[in-house]
């Protein structure tokens, strides 16, 4: 039996939300829905506009592999988690409330210096998140930062996206890939926001290798990876890199394929006020599923459930003590 059901691999954010309005993202020339890479000096002007908007969320520990791996934490599983902090006071608060959260890193490796990640939130009132990312530290990232006994000990390896945009989070994705796949780990990786699958597709395609057990992407993100407008076109080139699949679908519920069958998961109607971090809610809550026993369309639920929970609070994360309850809701 594995020691770790889950190990993750990504970036190390700290995150603060924002209140905007669509006027202040088109002002300050962000682009709506999308994660955007800055400079730490854009992020700062940024900041200095937005002086005064309520901020909704305290600063958490973030990343969005980083939250679907406390999800799952959160949940039960036993996981561990692979990325790089810099000798900061961010980086200090980001691994305490790594531990917190019950995850195993390699608390003990003396951080680099350098600046700490940080991720600008920015949400207006139709509930989309809208990102700007310094990803400091973390944009070097690299082999040196996998635990790759934690890796050969899990039973799955699950990676964001993001990785792709810096070519030494892409080698070590490529690499983790690779140690898993020759220890018997499932390979699972979230293809996190429909602008890596538009500008980093061969860069993706890499990560993927000759394919992967589980891809995790929204309906825009597997709509653009097939460069189709058809669903059914999509799923069908989904097929092609990964035996299992799930498609967040928003308000409409999600679509999970297991190997063999295509699962509608229903919607469970709220009122969403932020959708930031319902990707990694969905992930990390069907992560803690199928390496519970769950089968695919009880995972499917339970993700969906949970993904719902999260757009109707502020902040991509929740409460250590709501995802018992939502367990015990099923």
């Amino acid at each position: 039996m594995s020691k770790y059901h889950i190990y993750g691999l990504g970036a190390a954010l700290v995150d603060t939300e924002i209140d905007v309005t669509d006027d202040d993202l088109a002002n300050m020339g962000i682009d709506k829905g999308l994660m955007t890479l800055v400079d730490r000096s854009r992020q700062e002007e940024i900041m200095q506009n937005l002086e005064g908007h309520l901020v909704h969320s305290k600063q958490a520990s973030g990343g969005s592999a980083c939250n679907s791996i406390i999800a799952a934490s959160y949940f039960g599983a036993s996981t561990f988690y692979s990325c790089k902090v810099a000798d900061d006071a961010l980086g200090e608060f980001y691994m305490n409330d790594l531990r917190a959260a019950g995850v195993d890193a390699d608390y003990s490796q003396k951080s680099a210096e350098g600046v700490t990640g940080t991720c600008l939130v920015m949400i207006t009132p139709d509930a989309e998140r809208s990102m700007n990312t310094y990803l400091g530290i973390s944009e070097t990232l690299s082999t040196a930062e996998l635990n790759e006994s934690a890796l050969a000990d899990a039973e799955y390896l699950y990676m964001e996206g993001y990785l792709v945009t810096s070519q030494t989070g892409r080698a070590a994705a490529i690499r983790a890939r690779e140690v898993a796949e020759q220890h018997g780990v499932k390979t699972a990786l979230s293809f996190s926001d429909p602008g890596m699958v538009e500008f980093f597709r061969d860069g993706l395609q890499e990560m993927l290798g000759k394919g992967v057990d589980m891809v995790f992407c929204n309906e825009e993100e597997a709509l653009g990876w097939a460069q189709t407008r058809s669903l059914d076109a999509a799923i069908a080139a989904l097929k092609q890199i990964a035996k299992t699949f799930a498609i967040t679908l928003g308000a409409k519920g999600a679509l999970v394929f297991d190997g063999s069958e295509l699962i509608e998961v229903g919607p469970r109607p709220v009122k969403a006020v932020d959708t930031n971090g319902a990707g990694d809610m969905f992930a990390g809550a069907f992560l803690y599923a199928i390496t519970s026993g769950k089968s695919f369309a009880e995972a499917g639920r339970l993700a969906s459930v949970s993904a719902a929970e999260v757009v109707s609070h502020y902040g991509p994360r929740l409460p250590a003590a709501k995802h018992g309850e939502l367990l015990a809701s099923l």
